[in-house]
């Protein structure tokens, strides 16, 4: 059988996989994506059936392809997501091969070139970029055992609430997704009990402006790290029905029975700890310097937007808020599933080289890593705050295509006894 050669290979054909190609294919550098699934697979298969993008259309997209028939302060459907994506692919010409899966990657010996193992064969590559993304492996933390009789599923495979048996429904993880998914259940008339952890909580919009149009004016999307402590701290927002702030104290005046961190798990009894409130003042507080950010802001530049007093308008404490439970007996209070909205983690098994630290994280510098010829794509904070958002990682694929470029122009160059050893 005969080897494919490539000089760069894309793995994943997602957001960060498309905006990689049209940066390779503006250098023109030839490369190829492969894709194990479809395009933008993870958006209509691995989230829930009525999720929408946490920023607006004008915002969550590439620069260079606007939604087609979405309006530009409306939140985008998963399903409108994924069509953009494929369009978008269609758009700049991408050379996708769906279908196809990476089993493994590593260097030849003695060699600058790497053997890429498929489902459909040998590829071999001068250059690999991991476009994996960073939502690779659910994690369900070992906290109640599986065979506890309850129904235990991850947020990245909830559908919708007739997915779930009769009764009522602990969430894991008050993020975007927990939050979204227990406003979602108490809508469809569960009983929610939502176990709320570390978060940083901004608002949906503040003096006629969408958050991300703050964060961006306010430079806070161009951050490169995230404050020291809040490494894995998660933020609560949310663009479902038609974009509104996530307030946990609402939420609890709704129906929702707030909980601390969910600590462990004994005899069908959850034992969560006694920071609930402590979490709760942390997400004010990050909320509340959103809004001295934005009218500072608005004093210091005199641009004309209205004041909105009302959205410093705080809502009763909630009894869950007040006298915390730090225990639940799950039988007791009706509880018959778990959704675990406690995130994932990257999975890079896959490449069989020496460019990951003790914990699995991949070293690098916005993507570049200190193995030649491999670069990564869509992590985390890759860059700044918005990596993983799509113009976010629009803009970290140009850096990397850039870097590839450098690469392959000083491999081209010749020397001077290179250059005489020719003319003769």
């Amino acid at each position: 059988m005969s080897i494919e050669k490539v000089d760069t290979l894309i793995v994943g054909a997602g957001q960060a996989g498309i905006a990689m190609s049209e940066h390779l294919s503006n250098n023109g550098l030839p490369h190829l994506v492969l894709e194990k699934n479809r395009i933008a697979e993870a958006w209509r298969t691995g989230r829930w059936d009525s999720l929408v993008a946490n920023g607006p259309a004008w915002h969550d997209r590439f620069p260079n392809l606007e939604y087609a028939e979405t309006d530009p302060d409306a939140f985008p459907a998963k399903e409108q997501i994924a069509d953009y994506l494929v369009d978008y692919a269609r758009k700049v010409d991408a050379p996708i091969r769906a279908g196809i899966e990476v089993l493994g990657a590593q260097r030849n010996t003695g060699s600058a070139v790497f053997r890429v193992e498929t489902s459909e064969g040998i590829i071999e590559a001068n250059n690999i970029v991991a476009a994996t993304g960073a939502f690779q492996q659910p994690v369900i933390p070992p906290v109640v055992p599986e065979d506890s009789g309850l129904m235990q599923l991850h947020s990245f495979y909830y559908r919708n609430p007739e997915q779930l048996p009769d009764g009522a429904v602990m969430i894991v993880g008050a993020g975007s997704s927990g939050a979204q998914i227990a406003d979602e259940l108490r809508r469809a008339g569960k009983k929610v009990y939502l176990s709320v952890g570390p978060h940083d909580r901004p608002p949906r919009a503040y003096r006629g402006r969408d958050f991300v149009w703050w964060l961006g004016v306010l430079g806070m999307w161009d951050v490169v790290a995230q404050e020291p402590g809040k490494e894995h701290v998660t933020i609560a927002v949310s663009g479902a029905y038609g974009g509104k702030t996530i307030d946990f104290r609402r939420l609890a005046g709704e129906g929702i029975t707030l909980l601390g961190l969910t600590q462990s798990y004994s005899d069908g009894v959850l034992a969560f700890a006694g920071d609930l409130g402590q979490n709760i003042a942390n997400g004010d507080a990050s909320y509340l310097s959103m809004l001295d950010g934005a009218d500072a802001y608005v004093e210091h530049t005199g641009i004309d937007l209205p004041q909105e007093p009302g959205a410093r308008r705080v809502y009763p404490e909630p009894d869950c808020l007040t006298n915390p439970v730090r225990e639940l007996d799950l039988a007791a209070a009706g509880v018959t599933s778990i959704i675990w909205a406690t995130g994932f983690r990257q999975d890079f098994s896959w490449m069989k080289v020496d460019v990951f630290d003790e914990n699995g994280q991949p070293r690098h510098q916005r993507g570049v890593s200190p193995e030649p010829g491999i670069y990564f794509l869509g992590l985390p904070w890759q860059s700044r705050r918005g990596s993983t958002f799509l113009w976010g990682v629009w803009h970290d694929a140009k850096y990397v295509a850039d870097q590839i470029s450098n690469q392959r122009n000083y491999l081209t160059y010749k020397g001077p006894n290179e250059r005489n050893s020719a003319s003769v």
